[in-house]
């Protein structure tokens, strides 16, 4: 694991972490949003499919949502939906039981998710190797952890974790 230079506040991680509250200056920056705007791909509502866990994915979000529920039927429930959109109300539902340890986890499970979706989809993994040194942001008001906000105050955990991908690559 990595430590944290300079102690900037980011976790120790199995592999390289920006963190989220550093601006890259003198970089181009690329917007993303949905599946089937440019750079849609990025999105996890994307219908790219992968294998994981000796199963195949309709999509990242349809892994992501599913592993809330890892080792119950509803995990299969999840995987088996017909949209990605159906699969994050389904996993959003408090009404399911949620595994103890997920905000612990959840990060791991979407980065493994976006190693298997980019790994096993070439011209995806192209796109994403054709940002070259781009700060990738999943631009939506709807949410402040994975996305910016709308407003650049949010986490965009997803925009960090896909630029952690493409430096593995």
């Amino acid at each position: 694991q990595l430590a944290c230079p300079l102690d900037l506040g980011c976790h120790s991680v199995k592999t390289f972490r920006i963190p989220h509250h550093i601006k890259l200056l003198n970089m181009e920056t690329i917007y993303f949003y949905r599946a089937g705007d440019d750079y849609g791909c990025f999105s996890n509502f994307s219908r790219h499919s992968f294998f994981l866990d000796d199963k195949k994915w309709p999509t990242s979000e349809h892994y992501f949502q599913a592993m809330k529920f890892e080792g119950t039927p509803h995990e299969e429930e999840v995987r088996k939906l017909s949209s990605p959109g159906k699969a994050a109300e389904k996993g959003r539902s408090r009404a399911l039981p949620l595994r103890r340890d997920w905000e612990a986890v959840k990060e791991d499970i979407m980065r493994r998710a976006l190693i298997a979706k980019f790994t096993q989809t070439k011209d995806i993994k192209d796109i994403l190797l054709g940002t070259g040194s781009a700060t990738l942001v999943e631009h939506t008001s709807n949410d402040s952890y994975w996305a910016d906000g709308g407003d650049g105050t949010g986490l965009n955990r997803l925009g960090v974790l896909l630029m952690e991908v493409r430096h593995i690559f």
